[in-house]
This record gives C-alpha cells, structure tokens and sequence, in this order.
C-alpha cells in the first residue's frame, strides 16, 4: 500500500466524493453493505480518498490490500493480504469453506475454484462483521492479481445484507462494479491547492503549472518544486510528476538510491526482508534515514512509497545492473520452503541469461499457480521459463504451455503473440499451434476463424491419431454453431470427415452429423438414435446431442441428456458443465410449457453465471420471453439478442431471434412479420433454429395467403417428422399440415399425438388452431370446446399472447372469457422465485446460499421481500402457495 497525498491539502475540492463514501460507510452501519470503485488516473487523489474513509470509518474494524505490479501473477496474493486480519476466525468456518481458503492461500494442496473462495471470503469477512461493521479497503485494484479481482468482484456483488464496505481506488477496471470517476480539480480549487504549498512562484509559473497539472491533485503539489518549466511539457501529469520523484531520486547518495530499489523490487513490504537484502550489499541501517528524508519512501513496520508512481519511478530509474543485483538480494534473502514462488521470481529478473535451473524452477512454480488455480501466474512463469531455455525442444513445448495457461487466463492476445514465437518443425507441434489458434479465434469475439483453424489441425493429426483428430472435427461444428456459421462450416466438416482415416465402433456424433447434412434427415435418422441411445458417445458432448435431439423431436432423449449433465455437474462441481445443463433444462422447461421450472434454472444459471464472472446463457431467456409472450418483454429481450449478435456476428443468435420474432407474430396475428422473421430463421437450415422455425413459416404463409410458401415449408418439416417419428413431431407437423389442406383428419391426428401433454404448447396451439377451424366452419359448439381448452392450456401456463388470441376467437363464438387474474406469486422477481420454490421444498437458508452462491444473510432478506409480496409470516406457508407447487 502506497502513503496518501497529505490529508488536508490533497482532499480539496473532494466535497461530492466524501458525501458519496460516507453514504457507503452509513448504509454499512445499518447492515446494507456496499461496494464502490474510486476510479482515476494516477495522482488524482484516490489513495487520500481511502484514506479519509478510513478516518472516517468510527466504530468499524479495518482491514487493506494493496494490489501490486509485481505480484499481479501470483494467484490470491492481494486477497491474502486483506484476509489476514480476519484469518483467526477460520476455524469456525464450515469445513469446505475452510479448505477453500487454505487451498487459496497455499495452506493446503488441490486446485481452489474462485466461487467456492469467494463464498469462502464472504463468509468470513461476514463472521468477523458480527460485532462490528468492517470496512475493506483496496488500493491500487488495477494491480490486483486475476484470482483476487475476481474474488472481490464477487464479494462486492453479495453484501448488500451484511455490515460491509468494500471501498476500492482503481485507475482502470473492474467496470462491472459501481464506481465513481474521480476526476481533476475545478480551477478554483486548483488555485486553492497550489496556494496551499506556499510556493514561491510567479503569476507565469503558477499559471502554467495550473495549465499543466489539469487539477491532478499529485501534480499540483509535487510540480512547483520539481522544475522544468521552461518549455511547455506536453506528457501527462503522472508522467511529469514521475519525472519529479525520479529528480528526487538523483539527488540521494548511490547508497540510498539503491536501497529504495531493493525496496522498489519487492511488492511485500517487508522490513525485515527489505533489510536482510540491504544487507548483502553492505547497506548500514543509517542510510534508510537518507531514503526517507527524500520523501519518497516510509520504511517503518511497513515499507510504504509515498505514491504507486513513486515505486515505478524508482525502478525504472534504476540501472539494469541494479535492479538485476536487487533482485538476487531478494531471491537469497527469501525463504526458499515458505515462498518458493517469489524467490524463483526474483532469481528470474536476476538478469542472468538462459538458465535451465531456474527454468525448472518456474516450471515447478507454474504447477503449483495452476494447482491453485492461477492461469495468469503459471502462463508467467512459463513464459519466463521459456525465455530462459537452452534446449529449443524445452523452449517451443514451455512457450505452447504459456500460450494455453494465458488463453485459460483470458489473455488472448498474449497468447497470440507467444505463438508467433513457436518454430513448429513437425506435424504434432502445427496441429497444436493450430488447436490454440482455433481457440485463441473463437474466444476472441467468437471469431469465425476458430472452425478453420480446428479443420486444419485435424488435418495434421488425421494419420497420426484419428481418434484426436475426429475430435478436432467435432470441435470445429461446436465452434461453428456458435459464431452461426455452422452451414458454411459443414462442407468442409464433411470433407474432413471423408478424408479422416476410419476409427473402429458404431457410429459416433460425426457419421450422424455427417448423414444429416449430406443426406438428410431420413438418412440419418438411424444413426441419430443408436448415438443418442448410447451413453458413451453422448455423455462426451452432450451439448451437441442435446441439440441433435431437439433436432429429431425426442423430448425423451433431451430429458435424459439434461438430467445426466445437470446430475453429473453437481457431483464433480463443475460450473461450466452447471450452466449447460441448467440451460438446457430451462429450454427443456419452456417447451413442456413449464414456465415455473424454466424461471428457477434460468436463475440458477444466472446465479453461476455471476459466480465465475460471466455473461448468464442468452438462449434459454429468449425461449421463454418468445413463448411466454408479454409483447414489451420478449420485443427487448429479442433486441437485446439482435444488438449483441449484430456486434459479434453470431448468425445462429440472429436466427433464434428470428425465430422468437415469428413466434411473437403468429402469437399476436401480425402474420406478416412472422412470416418474414420465419423465413429467415430458415433460410440456413441452422441446426434446432430451423426446425422450430418451420412450423411458424407454415401458419405465417397460410395465413398470409402464400400457399407455396407454405407447401415447401410443410415439405421440409414432414420429411424431419416422419424420420423422427415421435409424438412432439408427427403433431406438430399434422397441425401444420392441417393449415395447408384444411383436412379435419389432420387437426385431429394432431391433437391425438399431443394428448399426452408432455409438449403443453404445442397441444395448446393444436386445439388453438383447431377451433379457429371450426369457427369458421361456422361450429360454433365444437370450437368454443376446443378453443377454451387452448384459453385454459395458454393462460395456465402463462403464454399471455397466445392466450389473449385464443380469448379472442372465443369471443366470436359468443362465450364471454373472464381475463387471467395476475397472482401475487407474479411480482416476484427471478430470483425470488427460485428461492420461494427452494424454500417451498425443504430447503434452508444455508442451503439456498450454497446452491445461488449467496450468504445466508442474503437468503432471509430475500424471503423477507417474497412474504411482504404474497401476505404470508412463514416459510411452512410457502407450500400452499399455489404457483409455486407446480414446480414439484
């Protein structure tokens, strides 16, 4: 942590921010925690503002982190620092909590998940708020190491019911975050500050000073002595002000301008480890008396610079051969057993050319980075170990390690660049150049590259290891059917599959895909069953035969595929493998028309989305807003899908925005944008997109009177039905085809098919269609009987557009419709929902915590907010609340 600007001089013209932190500090007080990011360039007065909350936080215990250049690698090192204080109450943790932490802090072996650290964190900072509110202050956040910002990214997001203040000063980052931008003085708190130094200067000098400084708080105080105003300086304040620091630097004894770059060099702060490094150069303890009368640096109980410029203005100053020797000092004086991954640092900057000891040494420290989860920290050490490699073989194999632990990281375009260092000599090592470019394009804006580059490397394994290079193809359609250009893609997918050599068993998921795009749906429909009957050749990308599913109508081989993914993911713990199968299980739900289901996954995913970070799945919200109807909602929702998919070119999200378009218009009678938006969801034949969409360009084209619009359509839609041959698709299809002959026969059959009520729209679409049929037939009778029973299908499962259609031609028969009264269980949030189900079936508090990634406290204040909302006092009195026992 970095000294503050002085307290009086530096909080000048800071009225607004110090109202806004001590809002923070009040709501914390009354157990509404809060977080916020002081956000600003270097010098504008951020360090003085912690400061200030600090002073101001009577009453609150508090505790402080400091993020750090050279310790922005090393995984958990900033959350360490700030945990320390609180550290004593680890013991009354829960168990897995407890492991967590000590996995984070490198107390204990096995690899730490940042959710289960920040739930770990969360609880607690919360134990330690008991008595006391506590205050959390963060400097120089821009500096926090990946696994740190992420954890206190998700703390930041869950104490909105606890006695916590998160207050964090940043020059950059952490944008998810509520932030206030602190920016440059007014002029005439300007002139107040300068005044405040008692400078001597002239109107000229002042005035340019002013000018220069553009009300950086540092540069107004540091600049009237630091000189150089004789040309006008057209570089930042912070690099002026830098400049300043390094003149003050120059003016110190050779002694003591090597101290304060030991000092400079180390990122803990140790004053014995500081002093144990001095020693090695003969440095005497009286010289840190000249450091710090320099003002530069404070080398008390903690060895403090006066700003984070400071600290870089020091080691950048500082000769090559310095800051080498420094580095040596610090590595022997640190212990080798209790911190051999900052020692192995050290040695690394030491500046001694190729070593492969210590490139052994980084590489057994990028293990344990990895083990413990920091991506970043093990691409760093590897990348320096490859720098330091003698063997060419070592350097190419450490360099693809770096690039994929950076890629794991989320640096792509370090990743990139390290590839371009690879000499790849042989077939193995261009096909894994290629496999990490493949990746390296797909997460880079979902790049439609990706594809490519998988293509090309199943072509370099293809004769070496099939097996792998299948694979490489399989990746390659995953890939494309998310950047939406899967039908671009699977020409060439079919040509790599041809020319790959043969792998022995039963056909797998690429004969299937194979068959189908080559052959169509009748040719592939037996291979789709043998893969989607057998569990091994599912179970390894259940995604895609998910989707394959979908495509064939089996609701039964998608139930299985969900319930495995969703089983299988809570007991391994994987989140990834969570928000596929809570996604799926969402989707799954709005088709059987269980509204209820879908809300509670959709809120679990986005409660595991927010855990590691990320953007919640889109796919299963526009499922639901497209059926469910609410003409506002599911318009933004689709815009929303439109906007992102037009920024990323994601074709497939524009097709399923289409195809919800067409939904939304054949709900509401708009046929004419329904038909538009449906044919364009078919246009591609984008795998599932298109197949859902077919049914709606039928109802749209007949309605819109384009008969061979919807003959070709109803052709397409017939082949896919007879091929799958289950109940969902022999229905949907016979409606469809009713709307085009016009047969009874074909009504009929398609509300036998759909009877069971496993699909709930779809039969209440076939009796919805049906009964517009007989009214115009002019039998009345017979179609209010099956108009009603699409009113009451529509309206119990909540498809408000359907059903006010429905309402409507229920009218021109005569029958008076009562309209569908909104519950109290309606004004409940997404979130209040799921836990007012989880709590209706047994679950605690504790548990709902652990299973949304929310503390407990968070729980009770949400049912709180549900018991004002349905008029009840107790959670016994969940269960017999009507909309929520569907969900069981």
């Amino acid at each position: 942590m970095e000294a503050p600007v002085p307290m009086a001089r530096a909080l000048v013209g800071r009225t607004a921010e110090i109202r806004r932190l001590d809002g923070v500090l009040a709501a914390a007080r009354a157990g509404r925690g809060e977080a916020l990011v002081l956000r600003g360039e270097a010098g504008i007065g951020k360090s003085a503002l912690l400061d200030r909350v600090r002073r101001a936080a009577d009453g609150f215990q508090v505790i402080e982190a400091s993020g750090s250049e050279f310790e922005s690698e090393l995984p958990f090192a900033a959350l360490h620092q700030l945990c320390v204080p609180a550290l004593g109450g680890r013991g009354g943790l829960p168990e897995p909590h407890r492991a967590a932490l000590d996995t984070a802090f490198g107390l204990a072996g096995g690899t730490p998940e940042v959710f289960r650290v920040g739930l770990a964190t969360l609880e607690l900072l919360a134990a330690s708020a008991g008595e006391r509110p506590l205050l959390c202050l963060v400097d120089d956040a821009h500096r926090l190491d990946d696994a740190s910002a992420r954890v206190l990214a998700f703390l930041a997001r869950r104490i909105a019911a606890e006695p916590i203040a998160l207050v964090l000063a940043a020059r950059h980052g952490l944008d998810t975050l509520p932030s206030l931008d602190v920016a440059g003085l007014a002029d005439d708190d300007a002139r107040r500050l300068l005044a405040d130094t008692r400078a001597a200067l002239d109107e000229t000098v002042r005035g340019r000073v002013l000018a220069e400084a553009r009300g950086n708080p540092l540069a107004l105080l540091e600049l009237p002595g630091a000189g150089g105003f004789a040309l006008p300086d057209t570089s930042s304040a912070p690099g002026r002000v830098e400049r300043s620091f390094q003149d003050r630097l120059a003016a110190l004894p050779a002694e003591a301008r090597l101290l304060l770059t030991v000092a400079s060099a180390d990122p803990t702060g140790d004053p014995a480890l500081l002093w144990a490094a001095a020693r090695r150069f003969g440095i005497a303890a009286e010289v840190g008396g000249l450091a710090e009368a320099s003002g530069l640096a404070e080398l008390g109980p903690r060895v403090r610079f006066c700003h984070p410029l400071a600290r870089s203005a020091v080691y950048q100053a500082a000769r090559a051969a310095d800051r080498h020797a420094a580095h040596r000092a610090l590595a022997a004086a640190t212990d080798p057993v209790a911190d051999p991954d900052r020692r192995v640092w050290h040695r690394a900057q030491a500046g001694t050319g190729p070593d492969e000891e210590v490139a052994d040494e980084l590489d057994r420290s990028a293990g344990r980075a990895k083990a413990r989860g920091g991506a970043a920290a093990a691409g760093a050490f590897l990348e320096r170990a490859a720098a330091l490699s003698l063997d060419p073989a070592r350097r190419t194999e450490r360099t693809l390690a770096a690039a994929r632990a950076h890629l794991d990281a989320g640096a792509v375009d370090t990743a990139s660049d390290l590839l371009t260092r690879v000499v790849a000599d042989d077939h193995t090592t261009r096909a894994r150049v290629e496999l990490l470019r493949g990746q390296i394009a797909f997460v880079r804006h979902c790049d439609g590259d990706g594809p490519a580059f998988m293509l090309r490397a199943a072509g370099r394994l293809a004769a070496s290891d099939p097996r792998r290079a299948r694979d490489c193809v399989l990746d390659a359609v995953e890939m494309a059917l998310v950047v939406g250009r899967a039908s671009g893609v699977m020409d060439l997918v079919v040509e790599a599959a041809r020319t790959a050599p043969r792998v022995p068993g039963p056909p797998d998921l690429l004969d299937a895909l194979v068959l189908l795009t080559t052959e169509g749906h009748r040719a592939a429909a037996g291979p789709v069953r043998e893969v989607l009957a057998a569990h091994p050749v599912w179970s390894a990308r259940p995604a895609l035969a998910g989707m394959l599913a979908v495509e064939f109508w089996d609701v039964a081989a998608h139930d299985e595929i969900t319930g495995w993914v969703l089983a299988s993911a809570r007991e391994s713990g994987s989140l990834i493998a969570q928000r596929l199968g809570l996604g799926m299980a969402a989707a799954n739900a709005v088709h059987r028309g269980d509204f209820r289901a879908a809300t509670a996954a959709i809120a679990e995913e986005e409660a595991v989305a927010d855990a590691v970070g990320v953007p919640p799945l889109a796919y299963p919200q526009l499922h639901l807003a497209a059926l469910r109807g609410h003409p506002a909602e599911a318009r933004a929702v689709i815009a929303s899908f439109t906007a992102k998919a037009a920024e990323s070119g994601t074709g497939q999200t524009i097709a399923n925005a289409d195809w919800a378009t067409a939904v939304l218009g054949n709900a509401l009678a708009d046929y004419p944008v329904a038909l538009a938006a449906a044919a364009e969801a078919t246009r591609h034949g984008d795998l599932v997109v298109a197949a859902f969409a077919l049914p709606e360009l039928v109802e749209a084209a007949v309605r819109c009177g384009l008969d061979d619009a919807a003959k070709a359509a109803l052709a397409s839609l017939t082949e896919r039905a007879h091929s799958s041959g289950t109940p969902w698709a022999l229905g949907v299809a016979a409606y469809a085809r009713a709307l085009v002959t016009g047969s009874e026969d074909d009504y009929l059959s398609a509300v036998e098919h759909l009877a069971s009520g496993a699909v709930a729209p779809s039969l209440a679409r076939a009796h919805l269609l049906y009964g517009e049929w007989l009214r115009r037939e002019g039998r009345r009778r017979a179609a209010r009987e099956h108009l009603r029973a699409a009113h009451e299908r529509f309206s119990g499962m909540g498809m408000e557009s359907f059903a006010g259609r429905a309402a409507k031609e229920l009218r021109a028969t005569g029958e008076q419709v009562r309209p569908h009264a909104r519950g109290a269980a309606d004004e409940l949030t997404r979130q209040e929902t799921h836990i007012a189900q989880l709590v209706a079936d047994g679950a605690t508090s504790k548990e709902v915590a652990t299973r949304l990634f929310i503390s407990p406290r968070t729980v009770d204040a949400h049912l709180r907010n549900i018991f004002r909302k349905l008029g009840i006092t107790s959670r016994r009195q969940l269960r017999d609340v009507p909309a929520l026992r569907s969900h069981r």
